[in-house]
């Protein structure tokens, strides 16, 4: 296992209590409930009522989710035979929750288009790769290439229109669109809310605070139905990308206020620095300021992202097929309704898992840059 030597160096370094060097290898597992668990008499009791509510619903979620479950079947009416759970509902049904209605024989597209954003940001969140210049590139081609796999008409690929994109690619793709337009959005609201022009300043609050107070789902109602009646006659805007635009414009005028507390909390003489030695204003907010700004607020940025992760499931209001409304397609079918229940924890722990994966990841992010810190 490769290990990061900033981090590393990061990282204090404890000493083992006699009473752990004794125990071995139970040592660690000791310190840590010592710590958690039974730090304190009130934390103990609460700890001990946990144990005994887990003792007693473990054994029956062991038994219908594995021991008396069924795995592998043909139909629902084959599952009908297993007293617990039917997770054959998942290998039989896999397709149209990751895919939606997207054509069959071409699902082979999406999987690629999943594959390259995997390799994306996987190369994203790998600190010898943080150059901006590169990271444009990258998502500039791995945007281009998943557009062209999903869409077709070139190369010889069939045509799919948006309206038949589904699953877990649309849910990348909504997600990312949200993020690289609305991270931009949020630093500008974030800089005009601050400026000193009394009528950038004005605009910024005033977009800024009506947006907080609209919920989700109105602004995706808006975006689907509302404005095609105000396009000029002839013109028309993909569905797909209002809804992507509605939604990075909602989570940009959030993370504005989350970035306005981090021009905040930079410190004043940061910014008297900066004017002393005669750097412009751009220059000055990009290279210096806005760094910090960041640095601050990853747990709160981080945050917003994750919300913005799981409210791609809004699109289902305007009929976009995301991996949420894909397992809702799936459970309608009635054959294989009465097994919702796995269908929908199958999804769960597949947001989950991202969500996790981006929560871990927020806290490499801080203890990165809270190296050398004081």
């Amino acid at each position: 296992m490769t290990h990061d030597p900033v981090l590393d160096r990061a990282r204090p370094v404890r000493r083992r209590s006699p009473m752990e060097e004794k125990l071995g290898w139970f040592g660690p597992i000791y310190y840590w409930m010592s710590k958690n668990l039974f730090s304190s008499f009130w934390n103990s009791v609460v700890s001990l009522i946990c144990i005994f509510i887990l003792y007693k619903i473990v054994p029956f979620i062991v038994d219908w989710a594995l021991l008396s479950s069924m795995w592998f079947a043909e139909t629902g009416e084959d599952c009908r035979e297993a007293t617990g759970a039917c997770w054959a509902v998942i290998p039989v049904k896999y397709r149209v929750m990751f895919f939606g209605v997207y054509p069959y024989e071409e699902h082979w597209r999406p999987v690629l288009a999943i594959g390259l954003y995997a390799l994306a940001v996987a190369i994203t969140c790998t600190h010898r790769f943080w150059r901006l210049k590169l990271l444009l590139v990258v998502w500039a081609v791995t945007l281009a290439i998943f557009l062209m796999l999903m869409w077709g008409g070139i190369f010889g690929l069939e045509f799919v229109p948006t309206t038949q994109w589904g699953g877990l690619p649309l849910t990348f793709l909504i997600f990312s669109s949200s993020m690289f337009l609305g991270m931009p959005i949020a630093i500008a609201l974030a800089l005009g809310r601050q400026s000193k022009m009394p009528v950038i300043r004005i605009l910024s609050v005033f977009t800024i605070e009506l947006t907080r107070t609209i919920p989700l789902p109105m602004i995706l109602f808006f975006a689907a139905i509302i404005l095609p009646l105000f396009l000029p006659q002839g013109m028309e805007i993909d569905q797909l990308l209002r809804v992507a635009l509605g939604i990075a414009f909602y989570f940009g005028c959030f993370q504005a206020e989350v970035l306005r507390g981090g021009f905040q909390a930079v410190p004043k003489g940061q910014y008297e620095a900066a004017d002393a030695i005669g750097l412009p204003y751009w220059k000055k907010t990009f290279k210096i300021i806005l760094p910090q700004v960041f640095r601050i607020t990853i747990p709160s940025v981080m945050n917003g992202v994750i919300a913005g992760f799981k409210d791609t499931t809004m699109v289902i209001i305007v009929g976009l097929f995301d991996l949420l409304t894909a397992t809702q397609a799936v459970v309608s079918d009635p054959e294989w309704r009465r097994y919702f229940t796995e269908a929908y924890l199958f999804v769960a722990l597949v947001y989950f898992l991202f969500t996790f994966a981006m929560s871990k990841y927020s806290q490499y992010l801080e203890r990165l840059f809270s190296f050398g810190r004081r």
